[in-house]
């Protein structure tokens, strides 16, 4: 998969149709065994360089994996990674941006009479400063492949950039957010009149009537949303609300277990017409495309959602069937949104579902592998969620679901690297920073999503609701906002294949400034140059194993 990925990655770098070649990498190791997706970076690297000509520098490691969007993401093992980059004689040493400081765990050992304590603490080692003291290694963060590029061959590859002009905004959405303020807050009215005239209990009253308190907050913050011209974010605000205003309205309603099940089947109805009208749609170009995708996940989680309430049901738990049932209604009503605004957006040329398909592939397995690397890291147990979004990709994907399968895919990536990006980070200021670096790719995404006559609308859905949870800080606040400036980069370029070719100049390496040691490589030791294909070596860290990258290409257009 990370083969794969470095593959089409070189292709959008460079503006090459990589269909028109086979990439064959040959890794050599004395391990039986090499796995994770730490080389991703390299092999990206050692592409683009066989793709142009250009020689490599024998004297440079990295490791990090790569990302749909060319950016180098956070692996482990780093401190354990330098030291096998030093033993091979190597003097710089790039790893992923925000991975200098390193959290190991310190045991000490202390006799008291006859017993033996153990403590075991965290400690933190800056990478950076502790490769320098210990070894003369030099060891830089990079943020993204076109960095890692430069140190490997002093080619600067220009980066796409943020026009000034660029305008992101959820304008698009002022009309619909605006009439759905008010159809909601008129909904909560007759809701709130509804629960005042019942027959309840007082402990019941009392336990609707907070949940109808909690909508209306959602909705007070909704209106100061609507008048900041953060529209996306008062949708999502008025969706929360409806939810616990519908839970309420149809909890009064239902008196036996037939109304239940009648209300269960009216939102199975719900979700039928709607499948109906969805999967009925002529997608016109991407922009559409994109807006489709969006309506053709919400409506999995739809039936999800209606699932667990008929569970609940049968289990006699009919609060939590309610509660289900309104969440997949509502759920269902931004499916229909999504659909209608792709149609009103409709531009370009007819795609069809299954060209999706191999995307779909893609994205699941790039997603897998992330997603294997992290748990065998810090166990199974820990990232459920992470491990039920693969699934339920897996199952739409066999179901024929792919844009939902891309989806469902991309955020447990997305959701896995935040993780991964932000491990052992307490510091507010340090997230920040990470914060506005993401910020701005996203900007670039959007900016290049525009440039080839994209609209994305997802994709500014998702920075503005980003910005309403960075307005708010905390850590939790900051790295949920981080999940969105992703998700609004990732959705930007998603169904993207090349871009333009980019301008390509050459510069001086930058000296290192650490003062190499006098090294001796040990004879048993595996160089970091296994063999050398038309001149172009590319030295690779897996793990904490040094190997050698073979790569070969045959140019020629598949069959």
């Amino acid at each position: 998969a990370s083969a794969r990925l470095a593959a089409q990655v070189a292709g959008k770098v460079l503006g090459v149709d990589m269909s028109k070649y086979d990439v064959f990498i040959q890794v050599k190791s004395d391990a039986p065994i090499i796995g994770g997706p730490s080389a991703g970076g390299t092999m990206t690297v050692g592409i683009i360089a066989a793709l142009e000509g250009w020689k490599i520098r024998k004297d440079v490691m990295m490791t990090g994996m790569i990302n749909p969007d060319g950016s180098i993401g956070p692996v482990g093992g780093i401190l354990e990674k330098a030291s096998a980059v030093h033993s091979v004689g190597a003097k710089l040493f790039l790893i992923p941006e925000g991975q200098r400081i390193q959290t190991v765990q310190k045991t000490e050992q202390k006799q008291i009479g006859p017993i033996v304590q153990i403590t075991s603490k965290s400690e933190k080692v800056d990478v950076v400063e502790y490769a320098r003291e210990r070894w003369g290694l030099e060891v830089k963060e990079i943020r993204d492949i076109y960095e890692a590029v430069y140190y490997f061959t002093g080619k600067k590859i220009e980066k796409p950039s943020v026009p000034a002009d660029l305008k992101v905004d959820t304008s698009f959405l002022k009309d619909d957010a605006l009439k759905d303020y008010d159809e909601t807050l008129d909904y909560y009215n007759q809701v709130e009149n509804k629960l005042k005239n019942s027959d309840v209990s007082y402990t019941t009253y009392s336990y609707l009537k907070n949940a109808l308190d909690e909508a209306k907050s959602k909705l007070d913050e909704s209106k100061k949303n609507l008048n900041e011209g953060m529209y996306y974010t008062a949708l999502s605000l008025d969706f929360q609300a409806r939810i616990a205003i519908r839970h309420v309205d149809w909890y009064l309603d239902v008196k036996n277990e037939a109304d239940l099940e009648n209300l269960l089947k009216k939102v199975d109805t719900e979700i039928k017409d709607t499948e109906n009208y969805v999967s009925n749609l002529t997608i016109k170009g991407i922009t559409m495309l994109q807006a489709v995708a969006a309506s053709e996940e919400r409506l999995e989680q739809a039936k999800s959602l209606l699932k667990d309430a008929w569970s609940s049901y049968y289990d006699g738990n009919y609060w939590d069937a309610i509660s289900n049932a309104a969440f997949a209604y509502e759920r269902i009503q931004t499916a229909r949104f999504w659909a209608s605004l792709g149609e009103r957006y409709a531009k370009g040329e007819i795609i069809e579902r299954d060209d999706l398909k191999d995307t779909a592939r893609e994205y699941l397995d790039n997603s897998r592998l992330i997603i294997t690397y992290i748990t065998s890291m810090f166990g199974e147990a820990n990232f459920p969620d992470l491990v039920n979004l693969m699934n339920e990709g897996e199952e739409y994907y066999q179901d024929g679901k792919y844009s939902a399968a891309i989806f469902s895919a991309m955020e447990a990536r997305i959701r896995a690297e935040v993780i991964l990006d932000t491990l052992g980070i307490d510091n507010e200021t340090v997230l920040m920073d990470k914060l506005q670096r993401m910020k701005e790719d996203a900007k670039v995404a959007i900016a290049i999503a525009q440039k080839e006559g994209i609209y994305p609308l997802l994709s500014l859905a998702y920075y503005e609701f980003a910005q309403s949870y960075e307005k708010q800080g905390g850590l939790e606040n900051i790295q949920t906002a981080m999940v969105f400036y992703q998700y609004a980069k990732e959705t930007s370029t998603v169904f993207l294949s090349t871009t333009t070719p980019p301008k390509i100049t050459e510069e001086p390496l930058i000296p290192l400034t650490t003062p190499l040691t006098n090294h001796t490589v040990p004879q048993n030791t595996t160089s970091p140059v296994q063999q050398e294909t038309s001149g172009y070596p590319i030295p690779l860290i897996a793990g904490t194993l040094v190997i050698g990258l073979l790569l070969g290409f045959i140019a020629g257009r598949k069959t």
